[in-house]
């Protein structure tokens, strides 16, 4: 487990050095997810860095919420799919790491064009249902906003996933509280998201999402509840800004880059463990 957290170290670093090179893009959501995805390609998901668009006998993932864009090109850049130099290229003229993930630019590792919120919850279910109809007995994991729940798709999605039974997907959503305009209490209550899911018929376990070993156990927690008829929901507490006390918490820090300073501070919080880019 030590080696997983000294990958999310790496990549929290990766993080707020590609947002404050451009001095654009979204640290807040990245930081706050860098444990689970860290995970997910670490440890939990069977995947091939040489990459092909249609993934049979993969696990897959899906990307919803990609305006956390910079938490996925690192980590599939330390899983290889492509040069971690790369990353230097991070909403750049003409790079291949937009500021919302795209597949005209033919990254390796990405699936689907995302960041227009609420459409990764219908891609995934659509993946995942893709699977079953080819035989293919792989796991399609999934990640979303708690704020991109205000768009009402998704919800026609959860409703019709559990109809048709698609239990070899897991949607995680990264319960911080927090979204672009304020904390998700005052902007729209999501109320009690665990009866909602349960209510449209999915299997809802919780986890924390900022401790490794929870977030390992809890993707595992997850895959056992698979293949029985529904699908599956982690709601993922989660901290806005994890890893930089000064960016925890808040939403304010959801799309802003730090300066040169504030830089220097949140490096000086996250050890150095890959080699930076």
């Amino acid at each position: 487990m030590s080696n997983l957290k000294e990958i999310a170290s790496q990549i929290r670093r990766d993080i707020v050095r590609m947002v404050h090179g451009v001095q654009s893009g979204h640290p807040g959501g990245s930081l706050g997810c860098a444990d689970y995805l860290t995970a997910l390609y670490f440890d939990i998901m069977k995947h091939d860095a040489s990459f092909t668009m249609d993934g049979k006998g993969e696990d897959l993932f899906f990307l919803s919420n990609g305006h956390i864009s910079p938490l996925f090109y690192s980590t599939l850049a330390r899983s290889g799919y492509f040069p971690v130099a790369e990353l230097s290229t991070f909403r750049k003229l003409n790079t291949r790491l937009q500021g919302h993930p795209t597949t005209h630019e033919h990254l390796p590792g990405v699936r689907i064009a995302s960041g227009s919120l609420g459409q990764g919850m219908s891609v995934a279910i659509g993946a995942a249902t893709a699977k079953k109809l080819n035989n293919d007995d792989r796991i399609v994991f999934s990640l979303h906003g708690d704020g991109e729940l205000d768009e009402g798709q998704n919800w026609e999605a959860i409703m019709f996933a559990a109809h048709k039974k698609v239990d070899n997907l897991i949607a995680t959503i990264d319960f911080n509280g927090q979204q672009i305009d304020g904390p998700t209490d005052k902007v729209m209550s999501l109320g009690n998201l665990k009866a909602k899911f349960e209510a449209f018929g999915w299997e809802v376990t919780e986890m924390d999402g900022n401790d490794m070993d929870a977030v390992v156990a809890g993707l595992n927690h997850a895959k056992s509840l698979l293949g029985k008829g529904k699908p599956v929901c982690i709601l993922m507490k989660t901290i806005m800004g994890k890893g930089i006390d000064f960016m925890e918490g808040t939403h304010e820090w959801h799309g802003i880059a730090p300066n040169d300073e504030q830089l220097e501070n949140a490096l000086s919080q996250l050890p150095e463990t890959l080699g930076d880019y």
